[in-house]
């Protein structure tokens, strides 16, 4: 009997560990590009020490997390993303969230979707953690510099923004909300959208890993 026990309590364990690794999805394995795609300039994301380094050579680059697919990129509705993030000194980057790949000026900065704002410059105020031209925080609650980690959770209409566990955006969109024309896109979309990285200019270098995304239903 107790042989049988440990043998029952071997399979259930490992059936639960198997179900628990199947919740989270690695989008980056820590090697090369693969499953990940430029929206222009492929030359601004490169892989240096196991990390994705987003340099641009000029304004501006998004990467986009394509999965399998052999065109465009995946699709995610309701999920929960984990980015661990640092940025040399200066810099300015961010996560996109429900977007696409068009672009809204000459500076191809993406039309559609939300950014979550990645921040070491004085010049920019919106600071990191900000939802973009959303919700903006005047301070950032992290040191760029150091390694710190980004949690979005997006659950209907609904966008929680954590830094290394402290929540800083509780944001819900109002039905038919506005917005100014330059940023019509800013929208989550019913069907989902990509999530991208950005490489915003020559000046900035941000870093990124240990990339992982839950569905939630």
């Amino acid at each position: 009997m107790p042989r049988l026990l440990h043998l029952l309590a071997t399979t259930a364990l490992s059936f639960s560990s198997a179900f628990a690794a199947e919740e989270w999805q690695s989008l980056f394995n820590g090697k090369d590009l693969t499953g990940w795609r430029a929206n222009v300039m492929s030359e601004a994301f490169t892989v240096v020490d196991g990390t994705i380094k987003a340099h641009a050579p000029k304004e501006s680059a998004h990467l986009f997390f394509a999965g399998d697919l052999k065109e465009g990129f995946e699709r995610f509705k309701d999920f929960e993303l984990e980015v661990t993030c640092r940025s040399e000194p200066n810099s300015n980057a961010g996560i996109f969230i429900h977007t696409d790949m068009s672009t809204r000026d000459k500076a191809l900065h993406l039309a559609k979707g939300y950014e979550v704002q990645l921040n070491s410059t004085e010049k920019e105020k919106r600071k990191t953690g900000s939802l973009y031209a959303v919700v903006d925080l005047a301070k950032s609650p992290v040191d760029e510099s150091q390694w710190f980690r980004v949690r979005i959770v997006v659950r209907g209409k609904r966008i929680i923004i954590h830094l290394n566990d402290q929540q800083v955006v509780d944001y819900t969109e109002p039905p038919d909300v506005k917005r100014p024309p330059e940023r019509a896109g800013r929208l989550l979309n019913p069907e989902g959208g990509g999530i991208a990285l950005q490489a915003h200019d020559p000046k900035s270098v941000f870093y990124f890993k240990d990339i992982r995304i839950k569905k939630l239903d």
